[in-house]
């Protein structure tokens, strides 16, 4: 019966492993939106963009590193995420 337990537990485990996987993909895609619009509104402008979105300038900037949104910077592809009026996420 322990063998039934520990395997129940496993997929259970892995279950929870896919659904927080999935979960985090789609909050960093909701939250990479806000930005995005944030940053249009803005004029590009990333002290405003903060401003927007109640956050510091500082931690606007460490979510567009994770998020990938600063990687490219300059690049065609960067300023087409940036700031393109439908953002491809």
């Amino acid at each position: 019966m322990r063998t039934k337990t520990k395997s129940r537990d496993k997929d259970a485990a892995a279950a929870g492993s896919a659904l927080d996987s999935r979960l985090r993909r789609l909050l960093d895609q909701y939250e990479r939106s806000l930005i995005v619009l944030a940053l249009q509104a803005a004029g590009g402008s990333q002290k405003r963009a903060a401003q927007s979105l109640s956050l510091l300038p500082s931690t606007l900037h460490e979510k567009m590193k994770r998020l990938g949104l600063l990687a490219a910077r300059g690049s065609a592809e960067a300023e087409s995420l940036a700031f393109s009026s439908d953002p491809q996420i």
